[in-house]
């Protein structure tokens, strides 16, 4: 890591790639507007880049909220992880003493809005080609979700099945998520709306406490985290997915669990108002889309999978529907690995893989 003073302008013998370049690729819901580049908020959010040269660097900057933060890159397919400053500004040499051939590159982001990271650009030694990348797949998925869909813990090969062991964020990694991985088996884009310990209602789960924040707050939003500034809404006029993940009701049993202890009570029945109400607004911005509905196998009472079913089949939308794993609530009691993860996309791309047509 190279912390500089100046404006991420090039030193002697490279060149700028600038956020910009017409050769640069983005996926993910990323905030364009922001001066100086773009602002990746959300898991799997990535720029790729396709050159021939022998190295390249690039400058981010990084606003935190909490965990230490890291960011991921691909290059010719072997990962590497690089861990963030703090906060502010800071340059990382990607690669160098590379092969003078032609190289892919994807710049991604780990982990959830625990922090935001704000892409400069790269940097190419002078005489180094920049080529057009591959388009992007003509499907399209988006997933809500918690920290399972944003692949946190995921690194945690040994505890497979086994709360976590102790963590600062190192062993997160959203290209290891279900989500990822399934969007790449059906050969999808992806945007990925997770953020760790995120429920359906307010007051409930683990995310923005003591003032804890639901998916209502921010499945509509590009920057969103109460930690990180003011919230920014977003356009869903830039991104239509065929098919809708909605993996929420893993977090809300927390702090008092409503469905298993009083399944007919008020506020069971309100939460599953409010479900309906979330779908049905997701329809709203979607008429189009199959909108599958969900969980994970992390483990939880199994009636909170009875109520999604229930606000499934009252919604009567033949492009609604309730899917589950085979080990659905009871697959583990920590977070999911990278196996666990691989066994519950094999599961879901089987699912959803004839929702996109052809």
């Amino acid at each position: 890591m190279i912390n500089r003073k100046d404006d991420f302008s090039p030193i002697v013998g490279e060149r700028k790639i600038a956020p910009d370049h017409p050769c640069l690729q983005y996926m993910g819901r990323i905030d364009f507007d922001k001066e100086g580049g773009p602002e990746l908020v959300f898991p799997c959010s990535y720029v790729r880049l396709c050159f021939t040269g022998t190295s390249v660097r690039v400058a981010l900057t990084n606003t935190r909220s909490c965990w230490d933060n890291y960011f991921g890159v691909l290059i010719d397919g072997v990962q590497r992880k690089f861990r963030l400053p703090e906060n502010g500004a800071a340059s990382f040499v990607l690669a160098r003493g590379l092969e003078d051939t032609k190289h892919e590159l994807v710049l991604f982001k780990r982990m959830d809005s625990c922090h935001t990271m704000q892409f400069h650009g790269f940097f190419l030694e002078h005489s180094a080609a920049v080529h057009t990348p591959p388009p992007l797949p003509r499907r399209r998925m988006e997933v809500y979700g918690d920290s399972v869909s944003a692949g946190e813990v995921s690194e945690a090969v040994y505890y497979e099945g086994q709360p976590d062991p102790p963590h600062n964020g190192e062993f997160s990694n959203s290209y290891f998520s279900y989500a990822w991985m399934t969007a790449r088996k059906c050969n999808a884009q992806l945007h990925d709306i997770a953020q760790g310990g995120i429920s359906l209602l307010d007051k409930t789960g683990w995310f923005g406490g003591p003032d804890y924040k639901g998916i209502w707050n921010i499945y509509d939003k590009i920057e969103y985290h109460p930690d990180l500034g003011v919230p920014k809404p977003w356009d869903f006029r830039n991104y239509t997915p065929q098919v809708v993940i909605v993996a929420i009701g893993q977090n809300d049993s927390h702090p008092v669990d409503e469905m298993a202890l009083a399944y007919d009570g008020e506020k069971a029945a309100f939460w599953r108002r409010s479900y309906r109400e979330f779908v049905r607004t997701l329809r709203g911005h979607y008429p189009a889309a199959h909108i599958v509905l969900k969980t994970t196998i992390l483990e939880h009472h199994p009636s909170w999978d009875k109520a999604i079913g229930e606000v499934r089949h009252g919604l009567a939308d033949e492009k609604i529907h309730h899917f589950r794993y085979r080990n659905n609530g009871t697959g583990t009691k920590g977070h999911i690995r990278i196996q666990e993860a691989e066994g519950m996309a094999a599961e879901l791309t089987a699912y959803i893989l004839p929702f996109f047509g052809e």
